[in-house]
């Protein structure tokens, strides 16, 4: 069975990093269920050999757990944690970066052309299915190359794109066509995304953002919700809270100074918002944070 060997390969080929000498490839092998920790998706294929992951995007909750894969299209933040993981029974998966410019080549090799607009919109920026044996099998012949250097740097280029294509020729294959897509509904929220990361301490109007996306406000703000699972605010409310308990995990102590950084004027709001987010206020995160790296570097040490 493909996921047995699935579950071989990926064990044997686990780096501490996630890291595979093919590039784009990840390996993640987890022997413990952390508390839920606040990440980004980033443009990826995720499948579950072992174990269960869940994820948290606005309201919305994905599990998945053996033999079923998640696309994200879209680099969105998200809040995960595998389930159930343990030395035992560690949870097993395999990850591959999604790139619009290999989308874009294999459909103009193939000569699918642009895939007509649905009625319903965008897809959604994550979804979860089941994977067919094909993916599977693809999977691990990728995986086999890694005992095959020799082989490696010719071959795993070509599975890549096989691995590409069972995605687009798939149940999820909109959402996958549509992010190599440049005048796709996906392309035009995920410009919008962007531009909300690269300024998340910025103050915009929707209005705005709906000009650069090239929509009318009303179609921009309905497209980014179905999209991201939440309205523009909020999505720019998640990233500032990230990027405030990264920058907290490194200064514990100068929380009005980080919530200034992030675009917070109210010290006050920004411990009322952070608290709601992470379950504790910033200044107690902060240490627990501080105490949490001190003791990972007194281990490794």
């Amino acid at each position: 069975m493909p996921l047995d060997e699935l579950r071989t390969l990926l064990d044997r080929h686990a780096r501490p990093d996630w890291t595979t000498p093919v590039d784009g490839v990840l390996i993640s092998r987890v022997d413990r269920s952390d508390p839920p920790a606040p990440a980004t998706s980033g443009t990826v294929l995720a499948l579950i050999a072992q174990g269960t992951k869940r994820l948290m995007l606005g309201d919305r909750v994905f599990a998945y757990g053996p033999g079923q894969y998640l696309v994200a299209s879209v680099d969105l933040p998200v809040t995960g944690q595998f389930v159930g993981a343990t030395r035992e029974h560690p949870a097993l998966g395999f990850g591959l970066a999604l790139e619009p410019s290999a989308v874009a080549e294999l459909l103009l090799r193939a000569g699918t052309g642009p895939a007509p607009r649905a009625a319903g919109g965008p897809p959604p920026g994550i979804s979860v299915s089941r994977a067919p044996e094909a993916l599977l099998d693809a999977v691990v012949r990728l995986l086999r190359l890694l005992d095959e250097p020799r082989d490696r740097d010719v071959l795993a280029p070509l599975v890549k794109q096989e691995i590409l294509w069972r995605l687009i020729t798939g149940e999820q294959g909109r959402a996958v066509r549509q992010l190599g897509l440049a005048d796709s509904s996906l392309s035009h929220v995920s410009r919008a995304v962007r531009w909300i990361r690269d300024h998340y301490a910025e103050p915009f109007r929707v209005e705005d953002l709906a000009r650069l996306a090239g929509m009318s406000p009303s179609a921009f703000y309905r497209n980014f919700q179905a999209v991201t699972a939440m309205s523009p605010i909020r999505f720019q409310k998640q990233i500032r809270l990230q990027q405030a308990r990264l920058l907290l995990a490194t200064h514990p102590r100068d929380v009005t100074g980080v919530g200034h950084r992030v675009g917070y004027d109210s010290p006050s709001q920004f411990s009322r918002e952070y608290r709601r987010q992470f379950g504790a206020p910033p200044s107690e995160d902060a240490a627990r944070l501080h105490r949490a790296s001190g003791s990972a570097s007194r281990t490794s040490a």
